[in-house]
């Protein structure tokens, strides 16, 4: 059984979620190159050697078309349909309903469901996610409380966001064998939890605003060998209320990074889809969902992905 997984606590806690589920013992679980929305020549290995695929919480229709084997695709991320008859395509957006995370998703196909399933939700969609009666109560059954959750969350995606491909495929099993307050006290995440808190930091001390017309957008450019731009872009919204922030990681390993969120609150107004599309019609690395958009790319290519965002505002 080969498991392939988004790198984030809601891809973590999707894997351990299923791999729980179905009692399995026999199965290797990866994640693609960290901020790459792809499959590379790793994960290709893996799946020439298994019998049977899952894939959680990636939204990658377009890698799993091919496939001539059985495939498990469970997402919440907004895509077409699959047409690969090998592919079983699990996700409550093709129906019009909508999941906060991919691990409720799994939790429900499995009718298995504990605090994982509540991290996986509180890590996509943040403190929004307490107001969830399901949330609460996996919280409580527990004995987890608001501000040990979230930090939950943080020293899961401390993995990615220092850029450790393994740390984030072992994180896997270390939250299926580790109890809550154990994983709270685990001394590597909470290392790195000190570093990724500084860099962001040092992030919003640029924090620049942009007036549109229809909105209030924040822009920050920084340089860092860290994986903190979905860190900087939700502290921005979440924390500082903007209605949008367009982050720009100007030096990532080689590359450049950009991000664009918006709040809740400003998803009719401004339709993210829109822009994903446009950028992926002009072949960018890019994935998102109605709120958000991801985009690595050449740093030569920051200033024609920035223009595509502000053309939409």
């Amino acid at each position: 059984m080969l498991i392939i997984h988004h790198w984030d606590t809601d891809g973590i806690t999707s894997a351990a979620l299923t791999i729980k589920a179905l009692n399995l013992e026999n199965f290797v679980n990866v994640s693609p190159p960290i901020g790459e929305f792809r499959f590379d020549d790793r994960i290709k290995e893996h799946i020439e050697k298994t019998e049977k695929i899952y894939v959680l919480d990636l939204n990658l229709p377009q890698e799993v078309e091919d496939i001539e084997k059985e495939t498990i695709f469970i997402d919440h991320h907004i895509q077409k349909k699959i047409k690969n008859p090998n592919v079983k395509q699990i996700n409550p957006v093709l129906d019009g309903k909508n999941y906060p995370s991919a691990s409720f998703v799994v939790s429900d196909h499995f009718s298995f469901w504990n605090y994982l399933s509540a991290l996986g939700a509180i890590g996509d969609i943040g403190e929004k996610a307490f107001s969830i009666s399901k949330v609460k109560k996996l919280l409580d059954i527990a004995n987890i409380n608001k501000k040990e959750a979230l930090k939950l969350v943080n020293l899961i995606d401390s993995n990615y966001i220092t850029m450790n491909r393994n740390a984030v495929e072992k994180a896997v099993n270390i939250v299926i064998e580790m109890e809550p307050k154990e994983l709270l006290e685990y001394e590597e995440w909470n290392k790195n939890l000190e570093l990724i808190n500084e860099e962001i930091q040092k992030a919003i001390d640029n924090i620049k605003v942009m007036n549109t017309k229809n909105a209030k957008i924040a822009y920050i450019e920084f340089k860092s060998p860290f994986n903190i731009i979905s860190k900087v872009a939700r502290k921005t919204v979440w924390d500082l209320e903007y209605d949008g922030v367009i982050v720009v990681n100007k030096d990532f390993h080689g590359n450049a990074q950009v991000y664009f969120r918006i709040s809740s609150k400003m998803t009719d107004k401004i339709r993210v889809i829109d822009i994903i599309e446009n950028l992926r019609n002009k072949k960018f690395n890019i994935g998102g969902k109605k709120e958000v958009l991801g985009c690595i790319c050449e740093k030569d290519n920051i200033d024609t992905v920035i223009r595509t965002i502000m053309n939409h505002l």
